[in-house]
């Protein structure tokens, strides 16, 4: 793949419709054939519901010895480059077209995973993106989460429902932290305003890393009823 300067890069193509990552003049939607074919993928094989890479595809130690408050965790593609560098120009140099390409391909990902649902695996009821705090909000202008789940939602057919849940603490940001005191610094972090009774919740977010921010949001929305929570997120971040 031919890589220049991606900020430059976006900004060429937002502007001239090349492709962000080598410049083809055939990069109408952000990236060509190309370069969007030779984006990393995540191995085949991975734990149903953290996405973490397993022998075989079976849970991993971790989820059975901690099972977590979601069932199921959908991911598009690995947190490396140049997935990184395109999620870090959505959501600090407020390049909000990456949002709807990645909220596109990440509904055709849950479209392909829910086609076969049932009585038994039920498609999801609501999408709620995972909010911000409204400070983060105010500094930032808007949620990433939001902006990709509006796509998502179009072409799935789910309902949006952005307000059903809050950010209502603002914490210390996760990547400051080693990964064992991610967990507290989210905890009660969220509240919801609604009976989910039964629901199934499709929690939408850019980035997986450790899983403790959407865990805690899960379990906000599991002590709210909600009956299944699978999290659909653009990048999982592997652990080597």
């Amino acid at each position: 793949m031919k890589m220049k300067s991606l900020p430059h890069r976006l900004a060429a193509a937002l502007f001239a419709g090349d492709c962000l990552l080598c410049g083809d003049e055939e990069g109408a939607d952000l990236l060509c054939r190309e370069c969007e074919d030779n984006l990393p993928g995540l191995p085949a094989e991975r734990c149903p519901r953290c996405a973490q890479p397993t022998a075989q595809g079976i849970a991993c130690g971790h989820c059975l010895s901690h099972p977590p408050h979601y069932e199921r965790t959908l991911a598009l593609l690995p947190y490396r480059f140049p997935v990184d560098q395109m999620i870090q120009s959505l959501k600090y140099r407020e390049q909000l077209a990456l949002a709807g390409w990645f909220g596109k391909r990440l509904a055709m990902l849950c479209k392909e995973s829910f086609a076969a649902a049932d009585a038994e695996n039920p498609a999801p009821d609501l999408i709620i993106p995972l909010p911000l705090h409204r400070e983060r909000l105010s500094w930032r202008g808007f949620n990433q989460a939001l902006e990709i789940a509006r796509p998502a939602a179009r072409i799935t057919g789910i309902a949006l429902a952005p307000r059903l849940c809050q950010r209502i603490r603002a914490t210390t940001p996760q990547v400051e932290l080693p990964w064992k005191e991610r967990a507290k610094n989210v905890r009660n972090a969220f509240m919801c305003n609604a009976d989910l009774s039964g629901r199934h919740i499709l929690l939408i977010d850019d980035v997986m890393t450790s899983g403790a921010t959407l865990n805690e949001c899960a379990r906000t929305l599991k002590l709210h009823g909600a009956g299944t929570v699978t999290l659909a997120v653009v990048a999982r971040a592997l652990r080597e």
